[in-house]
């Protein structure tokens, strides 16, 4: 994963799964889904549009290549970690609050040998 803050990675992967169908993505949006108030929005979105992350065009957020890397990124192990700990018996909730914090601190090695394993033993089960 690239070298940035914990915050724009979950700003980046909030903006990737609110556009994922086609509707134009705000602040007000990301405010709404994150929690957060819009004026904290607004200080994130001019960070992540400086460092080159997101652009903004008549109020609407548009992930760059480089934004859309990390999110897919950050959103790929967010799914397989939660789905994993789900399979293991973790109730969904859970799960999901501890892949929000494990998939940003989880080596590269280590979450591909989390996928690897998982695909293995997926194809076992056929």
């Amino acid at each position: 994963m690239m070298n940035i803050p914990e915050s724009a990675e979950n700003y980046l992967e909030t903006i990737y799964v609110l556009s994922r169908d086609g509707a134009p993505v705000r602040a007000i949006d990301v405010a709404n889904a994150l929690g957060f108030s819009k004026p904290s929005v607004s200080i994130a979105l001019k960070n992540l549009r400086e460092s080159k992350h997101v652009t903004v065009d008549s109020g609407h957020i548009l992930l760059t290549a480089s934004g859309r890397a990390v999110a897919e990124s950050v959103h790929e192990r967010h799914v397989v970690i939660s789905g994993w700990l789900i399979a293991m018996g973790v109730e969904p909730n859970i799960a999901h609050a501890d892949a929000c914090k494990i998939e940003h601190v989880l080596s590269e090695q280590s979450f591909a040998a989390i996928k690897q394993y998982l695909e293995e033993h997926r194809s076992c089960k056929h």
